[in-house]
C-alpha cells in the first residue's frame, strides 16, 4: 500500500513462460498488494511458471479471448479486490516494472488519475529496439489523434498503464473491443469522462520473446484507432451516441 491505497498489478498473459519470472521479480512487492495474472489460453507453460512464482490470483481463459478480452478479465478481478490503483504490466518484459512505484505515487498524490508509461518521451522506443515501421506508425497515429481530439499525449499506444480504481469503475470498458484497439478505446473513454492523463518516460525492451503485432495487425489496429477517434469526435459534438462512452452513473438513470 501507499497511503492506505490498495495497489494491484494486472498481467494479461499469452505464452509468457520465458519472460514472466524476470518481469515478476522486478515488481516492487513492498508496495503492491495483489498481482493478478490472466492467461489467455496459452500453449506454453505460463500457468506453471505463475504457480511456481506463488502468484495467488491466476485466472485461465478456456479459450483465447484476445488482448482486450484479457484486460477485461484483469480489471474486473482487480475491482473485485477493491483496488484503489490498478497497473497493467505486460509479462513479456517489454516495460520495466521498476516504474510501478513512480506511477502509483502520481495517482496516490492526486496529481493524475491515469498515468501512461511513454516510450516516446526520452527517445526510449528506438533505443529499446522498436521496429522503425512501428515507430513511424506510432508517430503518425498519435499526431492524428492529438489534432482531432485536441489533446497532447506523446503516445496513445503504450501498453504500460496505471489507473485509479475510480476511473475503472466509472468508464464502460466492458463495451470495448476484445482486440488490440481496446487500449485506444479506453483512452478515448477516459478523456470523454473528463479525466486528465499523465505520462512518465519509460525505456522499452524489444526482443525475440517480446509480444508484438505483425504488419497486417498493425494496419488493422490503425484502422480501429482512426475509427475510435472519429467516434470520440462524434460523441463530443453530439452527432452520434456510442455505448462505449456511457458512464456508470448515467447508466443507472
Amino acid at each position: 500500500m501507499i497511503k492506505g491505497k490498495i495497489i494491484t498489478v494486472v498481467m494479461p498473459a499469452y505464452n509468457a513462460a520465458k519472460t514472466l519470472e524476470g518481469t515478476y521479480n522486478e515488481i516492487p512487492h513492498h508496495i503492491v498488494d495483489h498481482v493478478i495474472l490472466v492467461d489467455d489460453y496459452s500453449t506454453d507453460d505460463t500457468i506453471r511458471v505463475a504457480e511456481n512464482l506463488g502468484i495467488q490470483n491466476i485466472i485461465k481463459h478456456q479459450k483465447n479471448l484476445g488482448y482486450g478480452g484479457n484486460q477485461k478479465t484483469c480489471y474486473k478481478k482487480a475491482l473485485e479486490l477493491n483496488s484503489d490503483i490498478v497497473i497493467m504490466l505486460h509479462p513479456d518484459y517489454q516495460y520495466t516494472p521498476k516504474l510501478i512505484e513512480s506511477m502509483s505515487y502520481l495517482i496516490t498524490n492526486d496529481i493524475f488519475p491515469v498515468v501512461l508509461g511513454s516510450r516516446i518521451l526520452g527517445n526510449g522506443a528506438l533505443k529499446g529496439g522498436m521496429p522503425i515501421y512501428k515507430y513511424i506508425f506510432n508517430r503518425i497515429l498519435t499526431l492524428t489523434q492529438n489534432l482531432l481530439m485536441h489533446k497532447k499525449l506523446s503516445e496513445y499506444h503504450t501498453g504500460y498503464r496505471a489507473f485509479s480504481g475510480d476511473v475503472l469503475r466509472r468508464i464502460n470498458f466492458e463495451a470495448n473491443s476484445n482486440n488490440f484497439v481496446f487500449d485506444n478505446q479506453m483512452i478515448a473513454q477516459i478523456f470523454y469522462a473528463g479525466y486528465n492523463i499523465g505520462e512518465i518516460t519509460c525505456p522499452t525492451n524489444y526482443s525475440k520473446d517480446t509480444s508484438s503485432i505483425n504488419l497486417y495487425q498493425s494496419f488493422k489496429y490503425g484502422y480501429g484507432v482512426l475509427k475510435t477517434t472519429l467516434s470520440y469526435m462524434a460523441q463530443k459534438t453530439n452527432l452520434f451516441n456510442y455505448d462505449i462512452y456511457l458512464l456508470h452513473e448515467k447508466k443507472k438513470d
